[in-house]
């Protein structure tokens, strides 16, 4: 049986810095001219002050906390971020992409996430945010492993799609095991993945999307000889495209 927290500090981590850090860490253009560059500048040079003079009150210690857990645990991170035009009306998007290393039990492993951050402000202060679009994957193989995802970014509410893990080589008689499993926000820790035998060259699992709005997030792993890889996929709920 595997839980999810297996790379313990490293899962700890990312589900920190995906769901408690972004939604509150962009700025107001008010500030900055070019915001999205001080943020990405800010990250790379770990700037905790910069954090403390542009967060919410309310919001700043639970915040620092958090990110400090990350600068421990990926010190060599780097972040690129990109501002998006955006159709709505007071509202901003950053596209992210953060990418580090960890050496666990001598295993290095990689992180590499990518994300949209859409966020509106208020008062020169983040006050509404979400994460959108978000992949993260985090492998000890080093890439020996020739892997396609092929999950989508947004389907209607109740349609049923498909959702396709994909050895795109053939491994022989090579045993591979994985799972996937969606799952809640606030139970992320709870939930285990049982892995079994995948014998098809990979997960292939039609599923149906929720009847409301918003957002479903699944995690899974793919094991073998080489290591592992373990991912996490948000897709968003609508009910019109």
């Amino acid at each position: 049986m595997f839980k999810l927290n297996l790379f313990k500090k490293i899962g700890t981590t990312l589900y920190l810095f995906i769901y408690l850090i972004f939604p509150y860490s962009a700025i107001t253009q008010t500030l900055e001219v070019d915001f999205s560059k001080s943020l990405e500048n800010s990250l790379n040079a770990n700037d905790l002050e910069f954090i403390r003079k542009n967060f919410r009150n309310n919001e700043k210690q639970n915040i620092l906390k958090q990110f400090s857990n990350i600068i421990n645990d990926f010190p060599d991170s780097k972040w690129k971020i990109k501002r998006l035009k955006s159709n709505t009306q007071n509202q901003d998007i950053l596209r992210i992409k953060v990418s580090g290393k960890k050496i666990v039990n001598r295993e290095i492993y990689l992180l590499e996430s990518n994300f949209d951050y859409l966020f509106s402000t208020k008062n020169k202060k983040v006050d509404e945010g979400i994460v959108k679009n978000l992949f993260t994957t985090i492998r000890n193989d080093y890439g020996k492993l020739d892997i396609s995802f092929k999950i989508p970014d947004k389907v209607l509410t109740g349609s049923n799609y498909e959702i396709d893990i994909i050895l795109n080589e053939p491994l022989e008689e090579v045993i591979i095991a994985g799972a996937i499993k969606p799952h809640q926000i606030n139970s992320f820790f709870e939930q285990e993945i049982i892995l079994e035998p995948l014998a098809s060259g990979g997960i292939f699992k039609m599923t149906r999307a929720p009847s409301k709005p918003g957002i479903q997030v699944w995690s899974g792993i793919i094991a073998h000889p080489e290591g592992m890889i373990t991912f996490t996929k948000s897709i968003d709920i609508v009910d019109e495209i």
